[in-house]
């Protein structure tokens, strides 16, 4: 987006350092927003736009005083205005064979860690003329069968059960949305979708034809903090190109 909407907020963000978190942090940027992003290790390349770059505080948001460190030291110069719940992801793992610290893990990291980061947030995002904004990055995976992530997909369900509490609990002063994301071609995309045939497949399969590219959901993202979604409380966006087929209809066509 050209336009500078969010000039003058103060925007965190979760796993900001890689990604599509590092695509928001760029999109949040060039939208006129003063951009904080957090992950374990610090980035070689930091998140820039419209003439601002990104500052970086190293945190494991798994863990609740080291979430609301971040926060606090994000807002304590101009207070916050966005936060957007980004860090998240798991490896594949057999449901069977998967250990409790494991589970635990994927779950304190796709669930615990963005209540922990909203939780710290609210008191600042309370204080913001108009109203403060909380984003949660959630996927399909918490809206549909998750075979291998079982954990993932589990805890991505839960993140949109809060969404949707957190905006009634907390509104009007604060606003809470969740961007459900489809698949998407990320650095890192042939560890997940394959090789380029595979992933040209499955790009075929999307009523969009193509995979989406983190800056589709890093715009969806800047919509949802701005005042063009005022009134957008409680809402799932959904960014994943119309989503993807059911399987038997493949098997009817190949019959």
């Amino acid at each position: 987006m050209a336009d500078e909407v969010l000039a003058g907020k103060v925007a965190a963000v979760s796993g900001g350092t890689r990604g599509i978190g590092f695509a928001i942090a760029e999109g949040l940027l060039a939208a006129g927003a003063e951009v904080w992003i957090c992950g374990r290790t610090a980035p070689a390349l930091l998140p820039a736009g419209g003439g601002r770059t990104a500052r970086f505080l190293s945190a494991d948001v798994r863990d609740a005083a080291a979430a609301r460190a971040f926060v606090d030291a994000a807002a304590a110069a101009s207070g916050l205005d966005i936060l957007v719940n980004n860090a998240g992801g798991s490896p594949y793992a057999d449901t069977a064979g998967a250990s409790a610290r494991f589970s635990e893990r994927i779950v304190a990291l796709n669930l615990l860690a963005p209540l922990y980061l909203a939780q710290a947030a609210h008191p600042w995002l309370t204080q913001r003329a108009g109203g403060g904004v909380i984003i949660n990055i959630a996927s399909v995976a918490g809206e549909r069968p998750s075979p291998g992530t079982a954990m993932y997909g589990a805890a991505k369900a839960g993140l949109l059960h809060l969404t949707g509490t957190l905006a009634q609990e907390w509104g009007p002063a604060v606003r809470v949305n969740a961007v459900v994301v489809g698949l998407v071609r990320t650095d890192d995309v042939a560890a997940t979708y394959g090789s380029e045939a595979a992933q040209a497949a499955i790009a075929a399969s999307l009523p969009m034809r193509r995979m989406a590219a983190p800056a589709d959901v890093a715009n969806a993202v800047v919509w949802l903090a701005s005042p063009a979604a005022a009134y957008v409380s409680g809402a799932r966006v959904a960014v994943h190109g119309g989503g993807e087929k059911p399987l038997f209809l493949d098997i009817l066509e190949r019959k």
